[in-house]
């Protein structure tokens, strides 16, 4: 008995451990992000440095300087503000629009259903660096677009599997006892199906922060994203790939912010997942 306990017991653990790291690497960059001007030693946009080749770090730029003098620790700072502020907001466009669609398609079924996915499946079909390089080269650069086109593109995930759930749980027992009792649809939707599908929409939220982040950096190198001076994570990747030789630290260290925002995002969505299997044992 006590091992089937601790068998039991081994995915909660393991779940709670990567959500624990996940949790501590994100918010690491968040913290940094929302204290930028106590933590920035210099302003991003200035030249605290000789203008021309990259300075490489030393006691007073940690992380060297750019082509323009300008401190990379500081922009990186700063990039982590704009960086994870636009793929947070995207997050919340993104499941917002996934989860309606979804609800809607999981609740409603029949043509309603049918019109909604085989469009969900016409977006998803796409290929979504080059659908949202498409509408970006469209829109005018702005940060209300990029949230735009990130939204238009991200949703379709989050739709797919929340039409799936809902599918799934819309015939148990206490929905069908609500129906009985005369609930309507959006009652039964708001009360009792959203709820059901809750930890799947927190996980599926984490995993589109991940992604949302790798297509506002992939933008912005591309000279899609925020327009300059603004620095973002992407932004600063591109602007060093001139300098990938002599000067690989303009590359690198906003290189290493991405990775590890994207993995904390994706630590958490692994540990929830987990936490989640270990709790239906």
């Amino acid at each position: 008995m006590s091992a089937a306990v601790a068998e039991a017991a081994r995915p909660r653990r393991l779940g709670a451990g990567l959500a624990l790291v996940g949790a501590v690497l994100l918010g690491g960059l968040t913290a940094v992000a929302i204290f930028a001007p106590a933590v920035a030693p210099y302003d991003p946009l200035a030249s605290t440095a000789p203008v021309g080749d990259p300075l490489p770090p030393d006691a007073r730029h940690w992380l060297g300087t750019d082509a323009l003098g300008r401190d990379v620790l500081s922009r990186l700072v700063f990039g982590a503000r704009l960086s994870l502020g636009v793929a947070a907001a995207a997050m919340l466009v993104t499941v917002s629009i996934g989860v309606s669609i979804g609800l809607a398609a999981g609740y409603a079924g029949g043509w309603i259903d049918t019109v909604l996915m085989r469009t969900t499946d016409l977006v998803l079909g796409l290929p979504a660096l080059l659908l949202a390089v498409a509408l970006a080269a469209v829109l005018e650069p702005s940060t209300r677009n990029l949230l735009l086109v990130i939204a238009l593109v991200s949703w379709t995930t989050v739709a797919r599997v929340v039409r799936g759930e809902v599918h799934a749980i819309k015939h148990r027992d206490y929905v069908l006892a609500a129906t009985s009792l005369g609930a309507g649809p959006l009652r039964q939707a708001l009360r009792h199906l959203l709820p059901g599908v809750g930890a799947t929409i927190v996980t599926l939220a984490a995993l589109s922060t991940s992604s949302t982040l790798l297509l506002e950096a992939g933008l912005s190198f591309l000279g899609l994203g925020v327009p300059p001076p603004a620095p973002s994570f992407g932004r600063m990747v591109g602007e060093g790939g001139t300098y990938y030789r002599t000067a690989p630290w303009l590359i690198v260290f906003p290189g290493l912010a991405i990775m590890l925002a994207v993995l904390g995002c994706n630590l958490i969505a692994q540990g929830l997942l987990a936490l989640r299997r270990g709790a239906e044992r």
